[in-house]
Formats: C-alpha cells, sequence, structure tokens
C-alpha cells in the first residue's frame, strides 16, 4: 500500500497559502497610516473641543472606531471573502450578529426592568 505524502499532508504543498494573503510591505504601511489617522483626528476632537456638542463628538468617535475595526481586519488580519472560502467573513459576520443580539436584548431587559420596578416610597415619611 502506497501513500502519497500530499494526501497525508496537505499544508506541506507549495500551493496551500494561496487561499490567504499574507500582505506586502505597502498594505501594512497603508494599514498603519490609516490607523494613525483614524485615532489622530477623534484624538483632536475630543481633545480641541471644536464641535461643541459632546455627544455629536461621540457619535463620531463610535464611527471612527467602526472604521478602524475594518482597517484592522483587511490590512492585519487579511479578512477577505476569498480567504478560506468566505468561511472567516462569514465566521466574523456570525459573531458580529450574535453579539449584537446579546447586547441588545440585554440593554432591552435593563430598560424594561428600569421602566416596569415599582416606584420607591419616600422613605424619610415612615415613622
Amino acid at each position: 500500500m502506497t501513500t502519497d505524502s500530499h494526501a497525508l499532508h496537505p499544508q506541506s504543498s507549495d500551493h496551500a497559502h494561496d487561499a490567504a494573503s499574507h500582505g506586502s510591505l505597502k498594505s501594512y504601511l497603508i494599514g498603519f497610516g490609516l490607523s494613525v489617522v483614524l485615532t489622530a483626528i477623534p484624538f483632536w476632537l475630543v481633545m480641541t473641543g471644536v464641535l461643541g456638542d459632546k455627544q455629536v463628538t461621540a457619535l463620531i468617535v463610535l464611527v471612527f472606531a467602526a472604521v478602524q475595526i475594518v482597517v484592522h481586519m483587511v490590512y492585519f488580519l487579511h479578512m477577505n471573502t476569498r480567504s478560506e472560502n468566505g468561511w472567516t467573513m462569514m465566521a466574523l459576520i456570525f459573531t458580529v450578529i450574535m453579539v449584537v443580539i446579546a447586547l441588545t436584548g440585554s440593554l432591552w431587559v435593563m430598560h424594561h426592568l428600569n421602566t416596569n420596578m415599582m416606584p420607591m416610597h419616600d422613605m424619610s415619611q415612615v415613622p
């Protein structure tokens, strides 16, 4: 009985890494530059208070944070729809959906517990 070495160890093939992008120096530098810019702008917005309204500033910082997460996933984690036949992206989407469901469900429960609790009586009037 003969065995093919490629059948036993498919990772040892020269073509095993074709599906996953490893990135180049150029892509790492682009990712680093975007990360620095996406960090510096919110830092400047918060430190100078140029917008005035704290809620608007917080919303803009959150948007920059979301964009930075995408930049890190694309340029540093090399996540795209082509790697591992799209399963990496599908796992990420599933994880994001589950986290959103858990967070919104928790916030919904806490909000309704807060609004539907019995009101506390003024304890200073109790003899």
